[in-house]
């Protein structure tokens, strides 16, 4: 019996899901929605290097598989990830892909890449190596318990509202949430606190974004109040 029989024979076709990731131009589209905006068809077009009639072939692959929704204003078609269980899926597949030696077309693309491995938006909260740096911290100092069930602490509570992050309350999302980091292979802080936190830090003005891409630059502001609120040396950020 094959796999995708055995999958429907339980009543849940894994292969349907599983082969819409599996295009360079589907991923490209999916990894470049994890910024948490929404895109029009033409940008992700342009983005992926396809035609405008190719890109509308994938995304209604990726809109009728439910891991994008549209929304339409006058002629401009707007694409954005489903939601956050889409988000995990990519970055968790992003993390087991294998990684191979990019070979940047120009110096400018050679400095994306370093920046996005640096800092970057993943969806509504910070990955990347800083992001990894500020989770090392907080577990660190134990406002966060970072184990097989990561959780926010008393002293992590008291924290946040000494800092001024505000969690929005009333959801029904986890606090605390790890997101694999597919760049540096460990987990970084999701989850209602991780989003807060990145929601504050683009308001201070700790972090900022780099152009139109998901990006991100810790500022000198943002440098000084990660050492004042978690010890980072700001040499390292």
């Amino acid at each position: 019996m094959d796999v995708e029989r055995a999958s429907q024979d339980v009543g849940v076709d894994l292969a349907a899901v599983a082969r819409l990731p599996a295009d360079g131009t589907r991923a490209a589209f999916c990894l470049a929605l994890l910024d948490g905006r929404s895109w029009t068809a033409t940008e992700l077009a342009r983005h992926a290097g396809v035609t405008p009639s190719t890109a509308t072939s994938h995304l209604n692959l990726l809109v009728n598989g439910g891991l994008l929704v549209e929304e339409r204003h006058g002629r401009h078609r707007y694409l954005r990830v489903a939601d956050r269980r889409v988000v995990e899926l990519i970055e968790s597949l992003a993390a087991l892909a294998p990684h191979q030696a990019a070979r940047p077309r120009s110096l400018s693309a050679s400095g994306r890449q370093r920046a996005l491995a640096r800092a970057r938006l993943c969806y509504d909260h910070l990955a990347g190596a800083v992001a990894l740096a500020i989770t090392d911290a907080m577990a660190g100092r134990g406002l966060l318990e970072w184990g097989p069930e990561p959780g926010l602490t008393g002293e992590g509570a008291a924290w946040l509202a000494a800092v001024g992050i505000t969690v929005p309350s009333g959801s029904r999302r986890p606090l605390v949430h790890a997101c694999l980091d597919w760049t540096e292979r460990r987990p970084h802080l999701a989850g209602a606190v991780g989003a807060a936190l990145c929601s504050h830090a683009l308001t201070a003005d700790w972090i900022t974004r780099i152009g139109t891409t998901r990006a991100l630059a810790v500022t000198a502001t943002g440098r000084q109040a990660l050492h004042d609120h978690l010890g980072l040396p700001p040499a390292d950020l």
